[in-house]
């Protein structure tokens, strides 16, 4: 009979020449989940709000978004450029589908560097079926692409605290050495192994100070790199290799700062903004387990009726990830400390002015996944592993058909269709949060109608916020805006937060009287008349 371990290592050399094709099977997965039905859904505010400012001259995007927003200008950049290819739904979500489809590697290399190539296959597999980073793929904002640059800073980062030589040699002395080299030998070809050091620790200085140019509150991650690494530096022993070089970590750190620091006055005045008023409600412990939830399942339908069964297989598959890196107590530090550290910095920030929001949270994923994917890694028979992988995308994949078929966006493309078809030349329209006319004239532009349009309290940005509230004062203002049209047209929505006291449609039926009220999704339509007076019943 043949011993069992020359089997076992026979399938394990196939397995690692079968590795490249599984990765890009997995690959091809997460971008074909990606970029499947990408336009079906129109664009909803946020979406457009990214349209428009990528519509602008570059000066005048960096002044808006000091202005007006509350995001740095990486994603905005790149999008502007991006947009040479058009401004429809599909080329302008492409560009996040495009970012979502390129981290599922980079989430391989990371599980890879930690663990082994099968955590690192298993990871990737997770995050490509994963309905929460699918489905911001498919929206024109900035998430995506700040995963996307996390988790390279993150890859940079495991490989400098698995990489002996990056504890010793001063920063930069690898491309020093290879640039004499080839200065002093004309047929030299340097290797990548006399370069990988410096390259990975430039690696993590560009891509972090991208990580923070893609999110404000993205500056939780080299919070995060600082109190683990420096933990290390100051608690030796560990089962990395030694800790880089504390010259080395604080030069890496001032080079973040400066690649970061033209953006560090517009930083401040956003958060200025931020901290004086903001929509986000305050969180709570469920808020958190919302987090945690979407990041695993997110989508789940109501009616599957063992929820806890969900949780509760994760939970198994994260006690196997700790039990597999139990003589690794270092690996599971470095985990834990990047996936709670945005959590508890968004809470306590968030005590304050509440920023805690679950796709700011996004990076946060990939040590989780990495800890599943371990858990994965340690069941020992390979039945379990198929059964528990397949429950797996079962998960994913039952979530992923709720999103698909159920998940709705606000309807502009809908109630623009629906103005147009009945709007007539004298009619006014206005726009309760003043910023509601951006998408719904993203899609209203097409009919070609010439009306005039109003934002209420004001006219789009005039206040110099993203959406002021309506106030008693206002109200000459609406009505002087009424005066001399027969009709008018109320595009109502985000109300909650722009008309807290609904003083707007009262006014407008006091001038005027209510023709009709229609629903679309995140928004109603509102029809005023002089000529006929009453109300009829609301439509969708």
């Amino acid at each position: 009979m043949p011993h069992p371990e020359p089997e076992a290592g026979q399938i394990d050399r196939l397995f690692q020449r079968a590795a490249p094709y599984l990765l890009l099977a997995i690959v091809a997965l997460g971008g074909v989940l990606r970029f499947y039905q990408i336009g079906n859904k129109g664009l909803w505010l946020d979406e457009a709000f990214s349209v428009w400012m990528g519509w602008q001259p570059v000066g005048d995007l960096l002044g808006w978004l000091v202005r007006i927003d509350q995001h740095p200008p990486l994603y905005y950049l790149l999008l502007h450029v991006w947009m040479a290819l058009g401004d429809d739904e599909v080329t302008v979500r492409a560009l996040s589908a495009l970012f979502g489809a390129v981290t599922v590697p980079v989430m391989y290399l990371v599980g890879r560097r930690l663990a082994d190539t099968r955590v690192g296959l298993l990871a990737a597999l997770i995050l490509a079926v994963s309905p929460f980073h699918v489905r911001f793929a498919q929206e024109a904002r900035m998430y995506t692409l700040l995963a996307l640059n996390a988790s390279l800073a993150l890859y940079a980062l495991a490989r400098l605290l698995t990489d002996s030589r990056a504890a010793g040699a001063p920063l930069g002395q690898q491309f020093a050495r290879a640039f004499r080299a080839w200065r002093t030998t004309p047929r030299f070809r340097p290797r990548l192994r006399d370069v990988e050091t410096d390259l990975a620790w430039l690696g993590y200085i560009v891509f972090t100070a991208a990580t923070l140019l893609s999110h404000n509150t993205a500056v939780f991650f080299p919070v995060a790199a600082n109190l683990f690494v420096l933990g290390l530096i100051f608690v030796r022993g560990s089962d990395f290799n030694q800790p880089p070089a504390l010259r080395n970590w604080l030069l890496a750190q001032a080079g973040i700062f400066l690649l970061w620091s033209p953006w560090l006055r517009a930083f401040v005045v956003q958060s200025g903004g931020v901290y004086r008023e903001f929509w986000l409600p305050s969180p709570t412990w469920q808020t958190v387990v919302e987090a945690i939830g979407n990041f695993l399942s997110s989508f789940l339908p109501q009616w599957i009726r063992w929820s806890g069964m969900v949780w509760g297989l994760y939970a198994v598959l994260a006690l196997l990830g700790l039990v597999y890196f139990r003589r690794r107590p270092a690996h599971v530090a470095f985990l834990f400390t990047v996936l709670l550290t945005p959590f508890v910095g968004q809470w306590l920030v968030s005590l304050r002015r509440p920023i805690f929001y679950d796709r700011t949270l996004i990076w946060a994923s990939f040590p989780l996944y990495v800890l599943l994917a371990a858990g994965l890694r340690r069941l020992r028979y390979r039945p379990c592993v198929l059964v528990a992988v397949v429950m797996v995308l079962t998960i994913n994949g039952l979530s992923l058909r709720e999103y698909y078929a159920h998940f709705e966006k606000e309807g502009w493309d809908e109630a623009a269709a629906f103005v147009a078809e009945r709007v007539e030349p004298d009619d006014l329209i206005l726009f309760n949060a003043t910023w509601v006319q951006i998408p719904f004239d993203f899609y209203f532009r097409s009919y070609g109608l010439p009306v005039v349009e109003h934002g209420v309290p004001v006219d789009l940005f005039d206040r110099g916020v993203l959406e002021p509230k309506m106030a008693q004062r206002d109200l000459p203002r609406l009505r002087s805006l009424v005066q001399g049209h027969e009709r008018v047209w109320l595009i109502y929505s985000h109300d909650w937060y722009t008309d807290p006291d609904g003083l707007i449609p009262p006014a407008l039926e006091e001038e005027l009287g209510l023709v009709g009220r229609w629903r679309f999704h995140g928004l109603q339509v509102w029809l005023f008349g002089r000529l006929v007076h009453g109300y009829r019943s609301e439509h969708r």
